[in-house]
C-alpha cells in the first residue's frame, strides 16, 4: 500500500520560511516522480513544484511561476522523501499543501497524472 504523510507546516509571519517534508511508503521509487500543489480556500488545487528523475542520478526541477526563486524541492533517493524548502513567504502562500506522485513519464504540472496522494498540510503566513 502507497502512503505518502506530510509534514512541517504551520503559521509564520510573511517573509519567513518553513519546510515541509513528505515521507513516502510502499511502491514509490526511483519510477515515481514526486511534486507538490497547494490549495488555498475558494480555489483550485495547483502545481506548485515537482522532482523529476531524469535517468540515473540526474534530476530535473520544475516549478510554478509564482514560487520560482522562493521556493525549493530536493528529494531524498535513499528515504524517498521529498522535500519543500519555502522562503520568503508571503499571505498569497497560505494554504494546504500536498505532495503527490506521478509515474515517470506523465507531465509533471497536470494533477490530473498524479496516483498517488498525501492528506495535506495547513501552511499559514500572517502578514
Amino acid at each position: 500500500q502507497v502512503q505518502l504523510v506530510e509534514s512541517g507546516g504551520g503559521l509564520v509571519q510573511a517573509g519567513g520560511s518553513l519546510r515541509l517534508s513528505c515521507a513516502t511508503s510502499g511502491r514509490i521509487s526511483m519510477t515515481y516522480n514526486l511534486g507538490w500543489f497547494r490549495q488555498a480556500p475558494g480555489k483550485e488545487r495547483e502545481f506548485v513544484a515537482a522532482h523529476s528523475w531524469s535517468g540515473g542520478s540526474v534530476y530535473y526541477l520544475d516549478y510554478a511561476d509564482s514560487v520560482k526563486g522562493r521556493f525549493t524541492i530536493s528529494r531524498d533517493g535513499a528515504r524517498n522523501t521529498v522535500y519543500l524548502q519555502m522562503n520568503s513567504l508571503k499571505p498569497e502562500d497560505t494554504a494546504v499543501y500536498y505532495c503527490a506522485a506521478v509515474q515517470s513519464g506523465k507531465t509533471v504540472r497536470g494533477r490530473e497524472n498524479y496516483d498517488y496522494w498525501g492528506q495535506g498540510t495547513q501552511v499559514t503566513v500572517s502578514s
